[in-house]
């Protein structure tokens, strides 16, 4: 049976819609814009542009420029085509910011998930990324570890779930409740709770998770440039454990590698009021240190 999926929206989405190709990705830019390099932001999994409203915030009051964008299918972007792996995100990524004339060089930061997508961007790309951020972030490793693997096969199955779930608007409720456990600004907050609640952002989610193991493997193809700035920003006090110690190995990695763990922290509320001044941080330590 096939589902027509809506997007009801109380009122206009932040930001604007920009066309990559006969189809159009969601796109919210803040910041003053100026020669200063810009912030380009990559969500997690179930995620929207509006996880970053805060950073982005916290990022102008510095005199930063930064883009967040749905990706295909998620919140107010349209669908692309399938399998949505690592290739065709980064893709997409790079057709909204040729359309944009936005030609870099870039700070990337990705959190969860989307560490995998910066990792993937600044390989295919690399004279456009002057560092990477990578906010309590999935690497390869993580997914090859036994831990981590069974992690990744259990949220797919969930996600796969919810999808059913959202097309009988199942997810509506939940998102009233718990649709913003990262601590945004109202405006974003309510949109990222409308999203949340979306049968279409719930499917299109599902579809990324389950191409998630080829994404690493696409990620996984090649390491930074060694001269590459990369900033790792974790949720939760230092601790040996071996989720802290796989997500730090790029920034020991680095000849411009910075490393910060963020005592009481969550993996979602790290991007929110509380906690977004570390990310903001290691997007200061790679411009201090990108030689371009």
């Amino acid at each position: 049976m096939s589902v027509a999926f809506a997007h009801p929206t109380p009122k206009p989405p932040r930001g604007e819609m920009v066309d990559v190709g006969g189809r159009r990705l969601r796109m919210v830019r803040a910041g003053p814009r100026n020669e200063r390099p810009i912030v380009v932001l990559e969500h997690g999994a179930f995620g929207c542009a509006s996880d970053w409203a805060e950073v982005q915030e916290r990022l102008t009051a510095r005199g930063l420029s930064s883009l967040a964008y749905d990706r295909a299918g998620l919140g107010h972007s349209e669908p692309g085509p399938k399998p949505r792996d690592g290739t065709s995100i980064v893709a997409d990524l790079a057709a909204l910011l040729r359309e944009i004339e936005e030609p870099g060089p870039y700070v990337l930061a990705g959190h969860s998930m989307g560490g995998l997508m910066v990792r993937l961007y600044a390989l295919t790309h690399p004279d456009q990324v002057l560092g990477v951020v990578l906010v309590d972030a999935v690497t390869p490793d993580v997914i090859t570890h036994p831990i981590g693997g069974k992690g990744v096969d259990a949220f797919s199955r969930i996600l796969g779930w919810t999808s059913e779930g959202a097309k009988y608007g199942m997810m509506r409720p939940v998102a009233a409740v718990a649709g913003d456990r990262i601590g945004l600004p109202p405006e974003a907050s309510a949109e990222k709770r409308h999203i949340y609640g979306l049968a279409s952002h719930a499917h299109w989610a599902s579809q990324e998770v389950n191409q998630w193991r080829a994404t690493s493997d696409q990620a996984r193809a090649a390491d930074f440039p060694p001269a590459m700035p990369i900033a790792v920003i974790t949720a939760g006090a230092r601790t040996v454990t071996a989720l802290k110690e796989i997500q730090s190995v790029p920034a020991l990695a680095s000849q411009n590698g910075y490393i910060e763990h963020v005592a009481g922290a969550g993996h979602a509320n790290l991007l929110g009021r509380r906690f977004a001044d570390p990310i903001v941080r290691g997007v200061e330590h790679v411009l201090a240190t990108a030689h371009r």
